[in-house]
């Protein structure tokens, strides 16, 4: 621990501090109360979403196609999702409005046990700075639902850009005015903090079942249960 000295925490959001898979489960279930729809037909259409957004994004980056808020994407994948489950319920009928009210749930995401109370520690040791591909309207909802506590919540759209672009990670590093080494990116993701590696910022990895593991060849910094586990190893008391 002495030779980590950090004077920034940067925190991902979806799936390191908000439960995603859960919100947007719930929205599946809304989208059409009258569907028979059941749990293994409700994993079948997240994983529609999921895909959806992971493949758009990806090609955003790679300059495949043109930037597009998270918002947009999210409508996207409520589109596809309502279809398909039309496609397994004939008799479900999902109404504009409740195609997007399914896209609008991608900002009702409950947070994880631990994360209020985890954030409301840490904030009081160091500026947290939370750096999401969510787009800026829907990081405010996610926040306020969430009861997500920040010094400075960031967004990709700054950079129009998606995580794992370092363009984003540089969002951080320039609004907190310090070398990327005394910045701290935590994230449940393996490919985010890889991301926030490569731009030379210190990295900690915190688990959550639907989070990213590292893989063998990973070397962060951090490995941590939760984020109380992180606060101690951070020796926050």
């Amino acid at each position: 621990m002495a030779e980590l000295t950090i004077d920034a925490v940067v925190f991902d959001v979806l799936g390191t501090l908000v439960d995603e898979p859960a919100g947007l489960r719930a929205g599946i279930s809304a989208l059409d109360p009258s569907s028979n729809l059941d749990a293994p037909g409700t994993e079948r259409l997240l994983l529609l979403w999921q895909r959806h957004i992971e493949r758009e994004q990806r090609r955003i980056v790679d300059g495949d196609r043109p930037y597009l808020p998270s918002d947009a994407l999210d409508r996207e994948a409520a589109e596809v999702v309502a279809r398909a489950a039309g496609a397994e319920d004939p008799g479900a009928v999902a109404t504009p409005d409740a195609v997007e009210s399914l896209a609008r749930a991608a900002r009702r995401l409950p947070p994880w046990p631990d994360t209020v109370a985890g954030l409301a520690r840490l904030a009081g040791h160091f500026p947290l700075i939370g750096l999401s591909n969510a787009s800026r309207t829907a990081l405010l909802e996610l926040n306020a639902h969430a009861g997500l506590r920040w010094h400075q919540a960031l967004s990709a759209e700054d950079a129009r850009t998606y995580k794992p672009d370092p363009a984003v990670y540089r969002l951080a590093v320039t609004v907190a005015g310090l070398p990327p080494e005394r910045l701290l990116m935590v994230a449940a993701h393996a490919w985010d903090l890889r991301g926030a590696q490569a731009l030379g910022l210190r990295t900690a990895y915190v688990a959550r079942p639907v989070g990213d593991p590292p893989t063998p060849s990973d070397r962060f910094d951090l490995y941590a249960e939760d984020l109380a586990d992180l606060a101690g190893q951070l020796g926050v008391s």
